[in-house]
């Protein structure tokens, strides 16, 4: 079965962006930018492969399930479809993608639990916190890249799920000189 990864950056005080939505304190170059480049190229936006001069090798996620405020930076800057190598869906209840590649749903549990139900590769759950935390019931991978700042605010890795409690166990933790630290956990219990 497909599991569902949330693959993300965060700041040393568990914050995906700052206060006013800001992500681009994390750093870009240094020696984790490998795990970024070589395992994990699906995750990477249609700009960055560009850039790169890569393809996006298909091997690790064929999906990417996000909230309207982390496909709005991509739209302000003019990139109506930041992974079209990816089946994109966005969760929002009040808004429509103007793209046809863009799936919106007012249901991303429901739609997560369809998709993990159908053969393919994982599905990477990309953001927001509001998601994240809507989410965590299904989430049966976190990969997390420990950026060493601290934002003091900001938006939490999971918002919304005050008593929500559930267990994972530590998969691996990977230190780099860049002071990142690449953080696996599987869900506490999976196979």
């Amino acid at each position: 079965m497909r599991e569902l990864v949330y693959y993300v950056a965060a700041s040393i005080d568990g914050f995906i962006a700052a206060a006013d939505g800001r992500f681009d304190a994390f750093l870009v170059e240094g020696d984790h930018a490998a795990v970024v480049f070589e395992e994990y190229a699906d995750a990477l936006p249609v700009p960055a492969h560009a850039a790169l001069g890569i393809r996006p090798p298909r091997t690790r996620f064929d999906t990417v399930i996000m909230g309207w405020n982390t496909l709005k930076p991509a739209l302000d800057a003019g990139i109506p479809s930041p992974y079209p190598h990816l089946r994109q869906i966005v969760a929002s209840r009040r808004r429509r993608a103007q793209d046809p590649s863009i799936t919106v749903t007012p249901d991303p549990e429901g739609v997560v639990e369809r998709l993990k139900a159908e053969p393919g590769l994982d599905i990477w759950l990309c953001g927001g916190g509001e998601l994240a935390g809507a989410l965590l019931p299904w989430i049966d991978r976190l990969v997390i890249k420990r950026h060493p700042l601290v934002f003091g605010a900001g938006i939490p890795l999971f918002a919304g799920q005050r008593d929500a409690i559930r267990a994972f166990d530590r998969v691996s933790l990977r230190p780099f000189d860049s002071g990142v630290i690449v953080e696996e956990w599987t869900a506490a219990g999976a196979p």
